[in-house]
């Protein structure tokens, strides 16, 4: 069996306790989804201890070249992953989307409480912060063309991995899932086998909480796709 065949069989949705999962290859599973403690540092965000000393090193070479790099958004809870999917779910409920249509509207950005790469504190959004700025900030268009943070992703695209930070969900056109996000980077020496340790757990979960909206969409022919589509398309050096 390989290793597409074993994750599509192993996949499924799972409820979580402290007492029913044991640390796997050094994780714990409730850090990998959000639940549990990590030890993160940073007072405006939070990341693990490493990024942050690879992240200090980028940003001063950044520095010198006149960009300024900003972290919007690192680590989040499964707390915060769901407020902000909650959040979407309403919105697109009222500009008149239904059921799955919803869900896939949110998904084109934004990832299943649970499963967000954002909930091991390796990865980080962000702009550059000495160029005047406003209205919605991580989209596309600002990082091209006449757009204030165009000079920051040509800088990340030629420099970036010499510090360790990938873009996981780049312009490749054979890469399914999330839209392109130029703002995305990951750290990859800790995010790759934080990945690994979570494909490999007994089951990809989601704990669906009862106030997760649209928690009942999400079954496991659903989440099999999204595993392969969405957790799985990502820059290939990052997998």
């Amino acid at each position: 069996m390989n290793r597409s065949e074993f994750l599509r069989t192993t996949l499924g949705i799972i409820a979580l306790s402290n007492t029913s999962m044991k640390p796997f290859k050094n994780y714990d599973p409730l850090i990998l989804i959000g639940k549990g403690s990590p030890k993160l540092v940073g007072t405006s965000f939070s990341i693990l201890p490493e990024v942050k000393v690879a992240l200090e090193k980028m940003t001063q070479a950044a520095k010198n070249d006149g960009i300024e790099i900003k972290v919007v958004s690192a680590y989040r809870s499964y707390d915060r992953q769901k407020s902000i999917w909650n959040s979407k779910f309403v919105r697109f409920e009222k500009q008149g989307f239904k059921s799955l249509a919803i869900i896939d509207q949110i998904i084109k950005y934004s990832t299943i409480p649970g499963t967000s790469r954002h909930h091991w504190g390796t990865d980080i959004d962000i702009i550059d912060g000495s160029q005047t700025n406003k209205g919605d900030l991580l989209v596309s268009k600002n990082f091209h063309g006449s757009g204030p943070f165009n000079k920051l992703r040509k800088w990340m695209e030629s420099s970036a991995e010499k510090f360790g930070f990938l873009k996981p969900y780049n312009q490749d056109p054979e890469r399914k899932g999330f839209n392109y996000e130029p703002w995305h980077y990951s750290y990859a020496e800790k995010s790759i086998p934080m990945l690994n340790a979570y494909l490999e757990l007994d089951a990809i979960s989601l704990i669906k909480d009862g106030d997760l909206l649209g928690a009942d969409l999400l079954d496991s022919k659903f989440i099999k796709t999204y595993l392969n589509t969405h957790i799985l398309g990502i820059d290939k050096a990052l997998l």
